[in-house]
């Protein structure tokens, strides 16, 4: 990096979706890409200054994936199946790109599955476009 060179941000909107290296969908929004890791307090006797904060369980929340309904039935199928009792876990990605579609960063989540799957919302008067949600659980998310 030059001194005094501008280093702007990616935009939130340019990214994509992959689960089990395919592109699935072009989504409108991805939320859920967090990691919580739970502390706990320690007093140590004759240290009044501070308290330690020891670290324990690491936690994701379900990664919620939106996007405009179209004919393709891949991802009702699979919630489908878990609502019939057979859990098939995929790995995936959320794909951050450039201006340039480049991949710039790349969050990795794994043995996921849909646990929720929510249709549109119907309004006579509007012109939205008909969105579908899914909301994956999964053990963990990290950069590639």
């Amino acid at each position: 990096m030059v001194l005094g060179q501008r280093i702007d941000p990616y935009l939130a909107f340019n990214f994509k979706v992959e689960i089990r290296g395919l592109v699935v969908a072009g989504f409108s929004e991805v939320s859920g890409l967090q990691a919580e890791t739970e502390t706990e307090d320690y007093r140590e006797g004759g240290l009044n200054q501070y308290v330690h904060k020891l670290a324990k369980l690491t936690k994701y929340p379900n990664l919620v994936l939106k996007r405009g309904l179209t004919d393709s039935e891949v991802l009702w199928q699979w919630h489908q199946q878990v609502v019939a009792g057979t859990i098939q876990r995929q790995n995936g990605s959320v794909i951050l790109l450039d201006a340039t579609s480049t991949e710039k960063w790349r969050w990795n989540f794994s043995q996921a599955y849909p646990v929720k799957w929510m249709g549109p919302d119907f309004k006579a008067d509007g012109n939205s476009v008909a969105i579908e949600t899914l909301e994956l659980v999964h053990n963990g998310i990290w950069k590639a």
